[in-house]
C-alpha cells in the first residue's frame, strides 16, 4: 500500500476523530479546517516512519494532538480573535427541544474543555475519543497512572467549569 493510499484510509476511518481533536483546540470553523489539513500533512510526512509499534489510530491521535498543541502555541502569539463559534453537530434527538438541550450541553462541555489547562485538555479530549489510558499514555509520552490522575483532575475542573453540583 502506498503512502497516499494509507492516508486516504486514515482520512476515511479516522477523519472524524481528527476533526474532533482539531475542534477541541480551535473554535473558529475556518481555522479548524486549516488545522485538519495541517494534521493530514503531518500524518502524510510521518507515515514512512510508522513502524507499527502502536495502532494506526494511536499514531494518528498522537500527531493530531501534537499539531493542535503547536497550533494553540502559535495562536497565543497572535492578537486575540473576537469571533467564537460553537457549531458542533449534535446527535439526533426525539424533537427540537431535546436537540436544543443536547446542543446546549455539548456547547457547555466543549467550552469547558477548551478552558482546561493543556495537560488536562489533552487527556480529556483523547478520553472522549475513546482511547484507552495506555493509548493516551503512548500519545502523550506519560505513564497510564499519570493519565488517570490527569483525568480525575480534569473531571473535577470540568464539574466546576460547567457548574455541576453533584
Amino acid at each position: 500500500m502506498t503512502t497516499t493510499q494509507i492516508l486516504d484510509r486514515i482520512v476515511q476511518e479516522q477523519g472524524a476523530m481528527v476533526k474532533r481533536i482539531a475542534s477541541s483546540y480551535e473554535a473558529n470553523p475556518h481555522l479548524v479546517e486549516e488545522l485538519v489539513q495541517d494534521i493530514y500533512l503531518a500524518i502524510w510526512r510521518a507515515l514512512p516512519s510508522f513502524r507499527g509499534d502502536s495502532q494506526l489510530r494511536t499514531f494518528v491521535a498522537h500527531i493530531a494532538t501534537n499539531r493542535a498543541v503547536t497550533h494553540v502555541k502559535r495562536a497565543l502569539k497572535l492578537p486575540a480573535s473576537l469571533e467564537v463559534s460553537e457549531d458542533i453537530p449534535t446527535p439526533g434527538g426525539d424533537g427540537p427541544e431535546s436537540r436544543a438541550i443536547a446542543l446546549d450541553e455539548q456547547t457547555k462541555l466543549t467550552s469547558a474543555v477548551r478552558r482546561l489547562p493543556l495537560p488536562y485538555r489533552q487527556t480529556a479530549i483523547l478520553t472522549l475519543e475513546g482511547l484507552t489510558p495506555r493509548e493516551i499514555a503512548d500519545v502523550l509520552g506519560i505513564t497510564p497512572n499519570a493519565v488517570s490522575i490527569r483525568m480525575v483532575r480534569a473531571k473535577e475542573l470540568l464539574r466546576t467549569l460547567i457548574g455541576d453540583k453533584s
